[in-house]
């Protein structure tokens, strides 16, 4: 395998998007200069059944280092997703079986291929870190722990945000960070990338790396995609996009992300080159309209998951939904059961809803419209005739609902 060792490049790898390398920058560059061949991964929890853009910056820096030639890891946390990272988390997290994290990662092999390449020459390696957890007994783990202490565990944020507000640690959170920090000893990597919220998971398994194999494991931290007031885009704060979305509907989120995103959404989300970004950024500080920028950005990271046709297809149907607020031409389809139906089981039930409080909240914020006429009551009762009504969810989402 060839290794690409060309400055300029490594340069751009250790640089963008980039937060912090552990032991530092000079070393892990040394490294790649001198043309040997690492090994490094980056694990995802299967905690929802998509990937998300979150996801996707740690996805394109893999996907830079495979373009050099080094072997990258596509680690699935089966085991470790069944714990719960407790990372920021200011309470315990909800434990999933293992079918359950099985089921969520399904798909991933297929979100995370628009970034890198699971086929081919110097093919992404996929792989469940059950495969040595499972196997650990309860000797190992003694072990293993030995190695760390409870004062390391006790002094991170989130756990003394808990002890303030007496909100209960479990012991088993102290064992996540644990179980990540074996996955590199396991693995025997060169290298970790991930959130710079992982930065003490990682650095765990720096530690661990040196007290079992006395091998030096570099960390690199990513910044993380976050609003104007720093609070991070993600699952939780309800703002974040999958990868599994349609074309129409990535475009469309990231067309609703705050403004103060832009600047963090061109350099982590896209692959332009860092010189028209900077043009970019600076034409919104001259005092110019931030959105047609902002459509640059919706249109870069569709056009990356799903290709340029049907990028920018979503955007014709953003221009035509949204700011011109048109009813598009191609409306979905659905036939239905029944001809009367209450406005929240009907959004439950053609999945434009989670659930029903999901769906209160779109009817309540007017989210949601009838024929073009918004509904106002959350028990409102919906007549679906045989030429069918048109359904609308907010200003992007169009479906035809028919009666049979």
């Amino acid at each position: 395998m060839k290794i690409i060792t060309d400055k300029n490049k490594i340069y751009e790898v250790l640089r963008r998007g980039v937060e912090n390398i552990y032991p530092n920058r000079e070393a892990l560059e040394k490294v790649l200069m001198s043309g040997r061949r690492i090994r490094l991964y980056c694990g995802y929890d299967p905690s929802a059944p998509a990937l998300h853009i979150g996801n996707a910056i740690s996805l394109a820096k893999l996907g830079q280092f495979q373009e050099l030639g080094h072997e990258i890891i596509f680690l699935i946390g089966d085991f470790t997703g069944m714990i719960g990272d407790p990372t920021d988390k200011t309470a315990a997290r909800k434990k999933l079986t293992r079918k359950e994290v099985l089921a969520n990662a399904k798909n991933y092999k297929e979100q995370a291929s628009a970034y890198i390449k699971f086929s081919g020459a110097n093919s992404a390696k996929i792989i469940y870190n059950s495969k040595w957890l499972d196997k650990l007994s309860f000797k190992d783990l003694i072990e293993i722990t030995s190695n760390f202490t409870a004062q390391q565990m006790f002094a991170r944020d989130m756990f003394q945000e808990r002890i303030k507000q007496e909100k209960p640690i479990y012991l088993h959170e102290f064992l996540y960070p644990v179980a990540q920090a074996y996955d590199s000893v396991a693995m025997g990597v060169d290298l970790e990338i991930g959130g710079n919220d992982q930065t003490f998971n990682m650095l765990c398994g720096r530690d661990l790396m040196k007290a079992v194999k006395n091998k030096e494991k570099f960390v690199l931290t990513m910044k993380l995609l976050v609003d104007a007031s720093g609070k991070k885009m993600g699952k939780t704060e309800g703002n974040i996009v999958n990868l599994d979305e349609t074309p129409e509907n990535m475009y469309g989120k990231v067309m609703s992300w705050p403004d103060g995103v832009i600047e963090a959404g061109l350099e982590l989300c896209t692959n332009l080159p860092v010189a028209n970004i900077v043009c970019m950024v600076n034409e919104i500080k001259r005092g110019e309209n931030p959105r047609d920028i902002k459509m640059r950005l919706a249109y870069e990271i569709t056009k990356i998951n799903h290709g340029k046709k049907k990028a920018e297809a979503a955007e014709e149907y953003f221009v035509k939904t949204v700011q011109k607020k048109e009813t598009p031409e191609e409306i979905e389809i659905k036939t239905v059961q029944f001809s009367r139906i209450t406005i929240i089981q009907l959004l439950v039930i053609l999945k434009l809803a989670t659930g029903g409080s999901d769906a209160r909240r779109l009817v309540e914020g007017g989210g949601v419209k009838v024929n073009g006429k918004v509904v106002s009551s959350i028990g409102e009762i919906v007549e679906i005739k045989k030429e069918g009504i048109l359904l609308q969810k907010g200003k992007r989402e169009f479906i035809k609902v028919v009666s049979e």
